[in-house]
Formats: structure tokens, C-alpha cells, sequence
């Protein structure tokens, strides 16, 4: 049922997807007369509302195309939308926050309450050019491109034909021969159509170039930062952190390549050699298909926390009419993982592509967090206060894959297996690290010089490659080497946002680290308390009240990574 709020201006059942129907709506928020703080508030309120409304019906329409790639009626209702909607509501909701901002300077001036959204809304002001508003329509159709192009990939191999997310449990096997023709089969799968994703991005590219001059700026790296509302960091503030992680990141990662080089027995490791494990253990297996990693989740969150045990059973079943998830990989889903917050009813929604590997459940607990931050803050009235800065709200979902990690036995009955996990997940926090700043440095490269060339950017990835990435052997594996970028759904559909992932992974190791040191019940309380607030407070308040400071400068990514490695040597293997 949808939640039901004091406003009445929505109607219940407004079909948001089509302009004709929010059009009379937005034009009473236009002409409405409003003279007094009462009036005012109603206002706002209503407004909400109809965003959220709005907001509901594009993610809909988004859920639908990205679980159905291949499927001729969603991809033409989710084109039809971003191609008739976005266009005209774009300009009427520029037109909403220069009166919204002009009515909290009359009736609310300097109230706390509101001082959040009167900052977001006059960062909107200054950017918002209607010139864009095209260029905008065109990117989101090449985005979708990008995602009909990588949903579409499969791989015929051992007598099956098999999606790219369930050839990644090749990987892990211990036959190393197997691994190798997995990674080649997948690798070649990829090179078929690296021309046309090659020529998505230069495309996106150009449109976001034009759509930072239009603006006034010199680089879509500046607009792009703007935009995102990073009134707390600079791109400097970014490249200082890269080099942090270089200092130590990099080094931690490599420590562990040159361990799994010496326990693999390996003169070199090759790209089918990282996720093997180094032991000869055989793969962790956690669960068989998406009904059943529900299940073990559910008990995973009894046993963490009864009021978020409460929250993921709300959630409901796999692909349960009305439910919130679909989990399992199949022919024409879009890459990746997502929750998406369903504005108007309160409902998240989570996809990914599960294949029955470790990561699927790090991928769950992981989209759990957004959700539980989704729902922890759905009594707020004011739809953008019901999320978060990036930057927080990652540190929502990545504090769950380390506090649960004391529950991993209701995957791994083994204690062995169990404690393997836990330490792959700690380790993997790190060394998740080089790749952020590989991908955020490629990206400030790239919207510096708009007009490179594919040989440019070659030389530019594999020379960050070379200081970030993984000591592997790559002879005869040029081409895919260079073309490692591709994969990464978020330099297509969400520029500029990873290195969120970065500040956000201190901020969880900080809160897991407070778990031992205070206990976790004092670290959840805190973190909760967080997530309760929303987007109402600026993001070093909401780091603040989770008990971590907002902090990713040298010596913080140093103390953490000393933190992680004191722990690992603590418990062995």
C-alpha cells in the first residue's frame, strides 16, 4: 500500500509516466498563491510529493527496461519516457526551485530546517542551462544503449550458453586451464562489441563537454562536481586521495599478489589467476539461486539486529508479485547491482545478477543497506531529504558487508569456509581501493581532454593500470588490458561517481573497527541513528553522528589500512 502522508494534492492513482498528467499539477505549484509560512510549507509539501510521484514512475519504468533488456515493450516505454517526460519537466522544475528558493528567503529565512534543500536548490539554480535539457535526453538514451549492448553478451562455453556474470564462476576454480579459456571466451565476448561501447563513450563525452560550456565551465570535471553538490571536497581533494591510495593501498594489494603468487607456485600471475583460491580450496558456494540467498540473508539479519531484521523482511520474496528484488543473472538483464528507492509507495527495489558466488552475497547485504537507509528515513516529509549525499549513502551499504560478517555461517556452515570469507571481505575492502582510484583518475583524464583519441586513451589506462592495478602478467593480452575500463557501468550511466566508493569504504571500516572496539550493538546504534537523518544534515554531520569523522586524507587511508592488516595478522588464515 502506498504511505500514506497529510497531502491530498497527489491523487492517488496519477499515472506519472505521462507528462499530460503531471502537467496541470506542476502548473498549480507555478501559480498557486502563497502569502504566509503555513502556506508556504503546504507548498513544499505538495511539491514533494509530486516529485516523488514523478520520481516513482521513472524508476518503474527504469526497473522494468534493466531486468528486460531484450524486451521490445519495456525498452520502447522506458525511451518514450526519458524522450517526452524529462524534456518538459526539466524547465518546469527550474522555474519550482527559483520560486521555491525566493519563497524560504521570505517566509523561512534562515531556518535550519531547510537550510540543506535552500543550498542543493541554488546549486541547481546556477547550473541549470535549457540548452542541456536535449544533450540530457540524448545521453540517457546512450546509456541504455550501453545496457542493451552488455545485457545481450553471452559466452557459449562448456556446452552451455552462459551470461557474463555466470562465467565469472569459472574464476574460481581450481583447474587452472578452465580458468584460462573462461577469461579468454569472456575477454573475446567483450571485444566483439568494444568498438560500439568505444563509441558510446566518445559520444557521451562530447555531449557532457558541451554540456559543462554551456554552463560556464571549462571541463565537465568541474561542472560534474558542481552538480553532484560536493560543497565539502574539491577534484584536488580527489587526486590527493588517488595518491594516498597509491601510498598504501597499492602496496597492501600487492603484498597479497606476491602471497598468492607464492602459494600458487606461479612464475607470474595472469588475469585468470586473482580469484582462484591461493590455497586450493575449492570455491565458496553460498547459496543456490536467489530464493535461497533471501532466505540465509533473513536469518542472517535475526541474528544482527532484530529492527533490521524487520526492514529486510519487508522486503519480501525473489520476483514475489509486488516484490522488491530480482536476483538472478539471465539472458537480458543489465549489468550490475542497484536499489532504487520507489519515492511515492516507499519501496525499494533490488537487482543484481547472482551467479552463486561470494560476492552475490556481498552484493546482497551490500543493496540491503540502501535499502534499510531508504526505508530508516521514510517518515520524512520531503522527498530529497529521504536520501542521502553519495558519499554517506555508500557508507550505509558498505557498513552491512562488514557488520554481518559475523553471521557468514548461515552461508558457510564450515568455519573454515566462513572465516575465509570474512577475511576476503576485509581484504577486498582494501584492495577495492586501487581500482576506485584508477576508475576516478581515468575519469578526470578523460573530461580534461575532451578530445583525445582511442590511442590516447589507451596509453592513458594502462599507464594508470601501471600504478594502481594488480602485479600481473598481461603479455599477449594488450587489447583486453586496455579495454578493462568497458566493464565499468558507472564511466556510462553515472560519470564521475566512484570514487564515493573511496570515502564511504573509510567511513565503514571506521564504524567496524568502533564494532570491536565498543561493541556492535553501540556502532549500530550510531550508524542507525545516522541513516534515520537522511539527507537533512550536510555530510560531516552525517559521518559525525555515525560515530566516524569525514575524513579521507593521507594519514586517514594510512591508520586505516594499518587498522585492517593489525586485525588480519591477529586471526591468521
Amino acid at each position: 500500500m502506498p504511505f500514506t502522508l497529510d497531502t491530498t494534492f497527489v491523487p492517488a492513482h496519477l499515472n506519472a509516466a505521462h507528462w499530460d498528467a503531471l502537467a496541470p499539477l506542476y502548473a498549480d505549484l507555478a501559480e498557486r498563491q502563497v502569502s504566509g509560512r503555513a502556506e508556504f510549507e503546504r507548498w513544499v509539501l505538495d511539491r514533494s510529493e509530486l516529485d516523488a510521484a514523478a520520481g516513482e514512475a521513472r524508476a518503474n519504468l527504469y526497473i522494468a527496461m534493466t531486468c528486460r533488456t531484450d524486451d521490445p515493450a519495456t525498452a520502447d516505454a522506458w525511451a518514450a519516457y526519458i524522450e517526452q517526460v524529462p524534456p518538459k519537466l526539466k524547465p518546469v522544475s527550474a522555474a519550482l526551485d527559483r520560486r521555491q528558493a525566493e519563497m524560504h528567503a521570505r517566509f523561512a529565512p534562515g531556518d535550519p530546517r531547510y537550510a540543506v534543500l535552500e543550498r542543493a536548490l541554488r546549486n541547481e539554480i546556477e547550473l541549470y542551462r535549457e540548452v542541456n535539457v536535449p544533450l540530457e535526453t540524448e545521453l540517457a538514451r546512450l546509456d541504455q544503449r550501453y545496457d542493451q549492448v552488455c545485457g545481450a553478451m553471452e559466452v557459449d562455453f562448456e556446452g552451455e550458453r552462459r551470461t557474463m556474470p555466470q562465467m565469472a564462476r569459472y574464476q574460481e576454480s581450481t583447474d587452472r586451464a578452465l580458468r584460462e579459456r573462461a577469461w579468454r571466451a569472456s575477454s573475446a565476448r567483450r571485444l566483439a562489441d568494444h568498438e560500439e561501447i568505444s563509441s558510446i563513450l566518445d559520444r557521451m563525452v562530447h555531449l557532457r563537454h558541451q554540456c559543462a560550456r554551456n554552463a560556464g565551465f571549462g571541463s565537465f570535471l568541474e561542472y560534474e562536481h558542481r552538480r553532484k553538490g560536493r560543497f565539502d571536497y574539491t577534484p584536488q581533494d580527489c587526486e590527493a586521495f588517488h595518491r594516498a591510495i597509491e601510498k598504501h593501498a597499492v602496496p597492501f594489494m600487492r603484498r597479497l599478489d606476491a602471497r598468492r603468487r607464492a602459494s600458487l607456485e606461479l612464475p607470474a600471475l595472469r588475469p585468470w589467476d586473482l580469484a582462484v583460491d591461493e590455497l586450493g580450496r575449492p570455491p565458496l558456494r553460498p547459496f543456490t539461486n536467489g530464493q535461497d540467498l533471501i532466505e540465509k540473508t533473513r536469518r542472517v539479519y535475526r541474528r544482527v539486529d532484530p529492527a533490521l531484521a524487520d526492514l529486510f523482511h519487508r522486503l519480501g520474496d525473489d520476483r514475489a508479485p509486488g516484490g522488491c528484488f530480482d536476483l538472478d543473472s539471465r539472458k537480458g538483464k543489465a549489468s550490475g547491482g542497484y536499489q532504487y528507492m520507489r519515492d511515492r509507495s516507499r519501496e525499494p527495489f533490488i537487482f543484481m545478477n547472482a551467479a552463486g558466488l561470494h560476492r552475490d552475497v556481498q552484493t546482497m547485504v551490500h543493496e540491503a543497506g540502501h535499502a534499510f537507509h531508504s526505508m530508516l528515513c521514510e517518515r520524512e516529509p520531503l522527498v530529497w531529504y529521504r536520501s542521502s549525499p553519495i558519499e554517506f549513502a555508500e557508507v550505509a551499504s558498505m557498513t552491512q558487508e562488514l557488520l554481518t560478517m559475523g553471521e557468514w555461517d548461515e552461508f558457510y556452515p564450515s568455519p573454515a569456509d566462513a572465516a575465509r570469507a570474512r577475511r576476503a571481505q576485509l581484504e577486498g575492502a582494501v584492495s577495492i581501493l586501487p581500482w576506485i582510484a584508477t576508475i576516478d583518475a581515468f575519469q578526470h583524464w578523460i573530461y580534461r581532454n575532451p578530445t583525445h583519441t582511442h590511442d590516447n586513451r589507451r596509453i592513458e589506462w594502462i599507464g594508470l593500470d601501471a600504478r594502481f592495478g594488480h602485479d600481473l602478467d598481461w603479455n599477449g593480452l594488450d587489447d583486453s588490458r586496455a579495454l578493462m575500463w568497458q566493464r565499468q557501468g558507472h564511466l556510462f550511466g553515472s560519470p564521475l561517481y566512484y570514487v564515493e566508493y573511496g570515502i564511504a569504504q573509510l567511513g565503514a571500516l571506521g564504524i567496524w573497527a568502533r564494532s570491536l572496539r565498543d561493541g556492535r550493538p553501540a556502532a549500530l546504534r550510531d550508524y542507525t541513528a545516522a541513516l534515520s537523518l537522511g539527507g537533512s544534515r550536510p555530510l560531516p554531520e552525517l559521518f559525525e553522528r555515525a560515530g566516524v569523522p569525514f575524513d579521507f586524507s593521507e594519514s586517514a587511508v594510512g591508520r586505516t589500512i594499518d587498522a585492517v592488516e593489525r586485525y588480519l595478522d591477529s586471526i591468521g588464515d
